[in-house]
């Protein structure tokens, strides 16, 4: 039992960056848009975060962390800002859109480190994100204080009604006065801050540097907790336990003794069967917002 609350540290850890993700996900979608660059927006994030860390932490110390977290966020932000032009502006086809960008981020931050380090990857930063109090690493506080915040928002809000009804009857919502565009751009630029504040989490507590697997599938896995959550903060709260439980399982159950004769690829890829298992399971349940992934225009029925 003991050596199983040892443990608990590293499931908040993977579960962190699942969590602030969907979060800005379930934002998004609540909107009517959905944001398929959750990956892609997550690799800028955790490329940001990272070399910002690498160049600040000299000259910062320890504050660096929070320095580069701020960019990393700042980042995702940025390149969220081309799937909203597109999507919302554009009317473009939201999953294409989205696409884009994760193929994208790869190019992108490969290219960048070539440019600043010389290599496909970061160089190595001196100091990761450290436990606090309890041996509990701090992104697991800054995912649950952002899904608190979401449902407050949402849910004791007029913001967060009007949002909910952009993503429901973007026409009705319009008809009393909603900029339906407007709303669905502040959706994609906090789902894109959020994705990258998540990737530079990961990124801090996972590694000590960037490269092109850090991420490795954690924003498709979010996207996958927004649909298990139902759309709701505390639905996705218990979905990023699960999907986040099942990553860290893949990393821990070498721990175990009775665990070892079991080859290791059946628990790499546990995460990633579960997520299949759940879009399976809820590709006909009705539960997502009416109008998410139809593009908006003024005027029609």
């Amino acid at each position: 039992m003991s050596n199983f609350l040892n443990k608990i540290p590293t499931i908040l850890m993977l579960v962190s960056p699942i969590l602030i993700t969907a979060t800005g996900g379930m934002i998004c979608e609540r909107a009517g848009v959905v944001n398929i660059a959750l990956e892609g927006l997550m690799v800028f994030g955790a490329f940001a975060t990272a070399s910002a860390h690498y160049f600040l932490e000299p000259i910062l110390g320890g504050g660096s962390i929070w320095v580069s977290l701020l960019i990393g966020s700042c980042f995702g932000m940025f390149f969220s800002y081309i799937h909203a032009f597109a999507s919302i502006s554009l009317n473009a086809d939201q999953t294409v859109s989205g696409t884009g960008i994760n193929l994208l981020a790869t190019g992108v931050t490969v290219f960048l480190s070539q440019i600043l380090f010389k290599q496909d990857r970061t160089k190595q930063f001196m100091m990761s994100m450290m436990p606090g109090k309890f041996s509990i690493y701090p992104t697991a506080y800054i995912a649950l204080a952002v899904i608190f915040l979401a449902w407050v928002v949402l849910y004791k809000y007029p913001f967060g009604l009007r949002l909910r009804a952009c993503g429901e009857n973007p026409q009705a919502a319009a008809s009393v006065g909603i900029n339906v565009k407007q709303m669905r751009y502040i959706a994609v630029l906090v789902s894109g801050f959020l994705a990258g504040l998540a990737g530079g989490c990961l990124v801090l507590t996972t590694n000590t540097q960037f490269n092109s697997t850090t991420v490795n599938g954690h924003g498709f896995i979010a996207l996958a907790v927004v649909s298990f959550g139902r759309w709701k903060p505390l639905g996705v709260a218990g979905a990023s336990l699960l999907f986040g439980s099942a990553l860290a399982f893949s990393i821990i159950a070498s721990d175990y003794a009775f665990l070892r004769r079991f080859p290791a690829e059946i628990f790499n890829i546990m995460p990633y069967a579960i997520t299949l298992l759940a879009l399976v399971l809820f590709s006909g349940k009705n539960y997502a917002p009416r109008d998410a992934g139809k593009p908006y225009e003024k005027g029609a029925s």
